[in-house]
């Protein structure tokens, strides 16, 4: 026997046959007449691959859009609201609802919410 058989170098056809039978299917429809159904295929395949890429694209403009970074109206702590949503404030836990692109406190009915101002003191000399 040959012991030097080993060392030659082999083909692996394994996966050849049903990219042949996929081929030969393919020119058979084409050549009856069935080429639309070929095409049809064709483009069904296009949209699989296409699909995701406007998808994430999609995804991305509807994050941007309803994403939206503020501060806490209470403790300034800076932080991330899905627009039209009520949310609780991780630092201080004030209720807060996300509108105009800005957060806002939630109060109940009937509270008045005043922001407090600062008023320097001056003494008048007699």
């Amino acid at each position: 026997m040959n012991q030097d058989f080993r060392n030659l170098p082999q083909l692996n056809f394994s996966g050849l046959g049903c990219w042949l039978t996929l081929l030969l299917t393919c020119w058979l429809l084409g050549s009856v007449g069935l080429g639309w159904l070929v095409k049809s295929v064709a483009i069904l395949f296009c949209l699989l691959l296409v699909a995701p890429i406007i998808a994430w694209i999609g995804f991305r403009w509807w994050l941007q859009k309803n994403l939206v970074e503020d501060q806490c109206p209470v403790c300034s702590y800076e932080f991330t609201g899905f627009s039209g949503t009520e949310c609780q404030c991780p630092s201080c836990g004030e209720s807060l609802k996300v509108e105009g692109g800005k957060f806002n406190r939630l109060t109940p009915p009937g509270t008045i919410d005043v922001e407090v101002v600062e008023v320097p003191v001056q003494q008048i000399e007699d």
